[in-house]
């Protein structure tokens, strides 16, 4: 499939036969997904109204035959997708409740089965999703006890225990402070296996070890980390007062709910493994790789773990090694050190510190040296256009890049002037000044209309996820806000990731098709600009219906998630309406509006245009 164009405010347009017959199906879906996904009903109502000439009538959910019944009772059924989907009449099942840490596609009862998978190399942490037809088709429930999640930044430290009733961590690891039980809640008082006495003291260590005790990481030029084996994410929350910021993950392996936990605390963490397959993280992106006994066996497969870690380094880049290799001499320790030495040397990294537990490499921008040990065959370079393309299930390479046009290499400004700079990974996509000036203007005007609409205390919000970033526009309008911003490149959409990145920002290469790696009950918002009209053409692969029951497994109870599709354009203007009805007044040719209401105990359902070029889709807690 070729790239998805991207929508901008100058050049909005949208087909207009396709659009309306879209928004309607998004409604009916929105309708029939939440109908049943309730415990207990209560009185409900919906219209659904189409501009004149349109070809459709309204829809009164009141009259079966035109959109069934909204009053239904909640339904537990462990059902599985169809091919075509088949949506009952009462709506979507709800699945059992041992099912409410469902993550399909690190399902262990399924890969466990699969015979072909590089177990040796940990094939199977990986993200492998089941065929459509052995994947559940119901919506994951929260644990019986779950609670609001607690506010940030109090949640950097406690968290409900029932909402990750989960204490083999804290048995495991509560000797080296990573997390506590205190009476109905966990405490995490930011520990790690190799900062037992805090993480503050041990990202100062660090900054000395980089600085010759001169200075912090900050001014060793540290703006963005990969944390490998993050654990409860300790190490990420302790970079924030630094303005540093932190992709964190680690496997869903005998440490299960630490990316949960991670996620509960309010942190930026995915699951994912370094295995057999590139992270999904474009070339050049993070100034800091981190690895505390992160259980990564580097030495292994002539070092291609460490040559991916090459990948993802940027020039002059750190690559940070807290782990027994580093200062052990019993076992078989010094053996993997030296194997680890001998990896990093033919790559021409330089060991510039090793103190107390921990090793600093950093990877030279100077390109001779590399050159030089490929003529000798100590090493191989890769060919220059495999990084062309979104790093998304490529296999991993043993071999390392060169950066061949020098003039490509640009020395970044450090956070908050990087959010706003013009980088070169603009001009390589042909994204003039005028037009990045005007999409960061763009989504200032369009962030400040959703808090507006939205009407919610801003700390009620932590966890987001722009489902399909661009140019990373949305996260930086939030960038003053107390949230943390998830930012998703579709892996068929125009490769803007390494934009996203060299605006100081996160994100990750994902296609909608399949669900994210992450816990159910991860984030507290979602936006999704112009996502669900880049997958029609994938009917086949995927549908609305899929994307829906993911967004559902992934949001927290209780929260409000906008959805944004491209929709008709001269929409002049918005207008207010009631709290209760939370009606709008559109102006404008071409207006199309779609209302579709449902009370619930779990869900407000309502489907509106309300934003200039946009369609917004909100299911807030009522």
């Amino acid at each position: 499939m070729g790239r998805g164009r991207w929508w901008s405010p100058t050049s909005a347009a949208a087909e207009p036969r396709s659009v309306p017959l879209l928004l309607l199906g998004v409604a009916l879906v929105a309708a029939s997904f939440y109908a049943g996904a309730v415990v207990r009903s209560r009185s409900s109502s919906a219209l659904v109204s189409l501009p004149s000439g349109s070809g459709s009538r309204s829809l009164d959910p009141s009259r079966a035959q035109d959109a069934g019944s909204l009053k239904f009772t909640n339904r537990v059924s462990l059902s599985y997708r169809t091919t075509p989907i088949s949506v009952p009449d009462y709506g979507v099942a709800v699945c059992p409740l041992e099912y409410n840490e469902y993550i399909p596609c690190h399902d262990t009862s399924y890969t466990s089965k699969l015979k072909n998978l590089d177990r040796s190399r940990h094939e199977d942490l990986e993200s492998i999703c089941p065929p459509q037809e052995k994947c559940l088709f119901c919506l994951v429930p929260p644990p019986n006890d779950y609670k609001i999640p607690i506010r940030w930044p109090t949640s950097r430290d406690y968290v409900w225990r029932s909402n990750v009733n989960h204490s083999r961590l804290a048995e495991v690891k509560g000797g080296q402070n990573w997390v506590h039980e205190k009476g109905k809640l966990w405490w995490f008082p930011g520990g790690g296996t190799h900062f037992k006495h805090g993480a503050s003291e041990y990202i100062e260590r660090l900054g000395n070890m980089m600085t010759n005790s001169t200075g912090d990481l900050r001014m060793a030029g540290v703006v963005q980390v990969l944390d490998v084996g993050c654990g409860v994410a300790s190490f990420s929350a302790y970079l924030l007062p630094l303005d540093i910021h932190t992709m964190s993950f680690a496997p869903k392996d005998g440490h299960e709910n630490q990316i949960q936990f991670a996620l509960e605390r309010g942190i930026g963490a995915m699951i994912s493994a370094l295995a057999t397959k590139q992270l999904p993280y474009p070339g050049k992106s993070f100034e800091m790789v981190h690895c505390s006994r992160c259980r990564v066996d580097w030495h292994e497969n002539d070092g291609i773990l460490l040559k991916e870690v090459d990948r993802l380094l940027r020039p002059n880049g750190y690559f940070v090694y807290s782990a027994p290799p580093a200062y052990r001499k019993d076992k078989d320790f010094p053996v993997i050190w030296e194997k680890i030495m001998n990896i990093t040397t033919a790559m021409c990294w330089k060991l510039i510190a090793k103190h107390v537990q921990t090793a600093i490499w950093i990877k030279p921008e100077d390109q001779s040296c590399r050159q030089k040990n490929a003529d000798l065959k100590l090493l191989n370079i890769c060919d220059s256009s495999d990084d062309s393309s979104p790093s998304w299930k490529i296999p991993l390479m043993n071999c390392v890049r060169l950066n061949k046009d020098q003039s490509n290499i640009q020395k970044l400004p450090s956070r908050p002037d990087r959010l706003s700079f013009y980088s070169k990974s603009l001009e390589m996509i042909g994204v003039t000044p005028g037009k990045f000036a005007k999409n960061n203007k763009f989504w200032q005007n369009q962030v400040s209309m959703y808090w507006s609409f939205l009407g919610v205390e801003k700390t009620s919000i932590r966890n987001v996820m722009d489902m399909n970033a661009n140019y990373g526009g949305f996260a930086v309008a939030l960038s003053n806000d107390p949230v943390w911003i998830m930012n998703i490149v579709p892996h068929t959409m125009n490769n803007t990731l390494p934009v996203i990145y060299d605006r100081g920002l996160i994100g990750s290469y994902h296609n909608w098709c399949e669900p994210f790696s992450t816990y159910p009950r991860s984030y507290d918002l979602l936006h999704a600009f112009h996502l669900f009209s880049h997958y029609q053409s994938q009917k086949e692969y995927c549908s609305l219906e899929d994307i829906m029951l993911e967004i559902d497994r992934i949001t927290r109870p209780k929260v409000t998630m906008p959805y944004i599709l491209l929709t008709q354009t001269n929409i002049h203007n918005i207008m207010g309406g009631n709290n209760d009805f939370l009606g709008l007044f559109v102006q404008g040719q071409k207006a199309l509006v779609i209302k579709c209401f449902g009370v619930y105990d779990y869900w407000l359902i309502v489907v509106s245009d309300i934003i200039l070029f946009s369609i917004i889709f909100f299911f807030a807690y009522k």
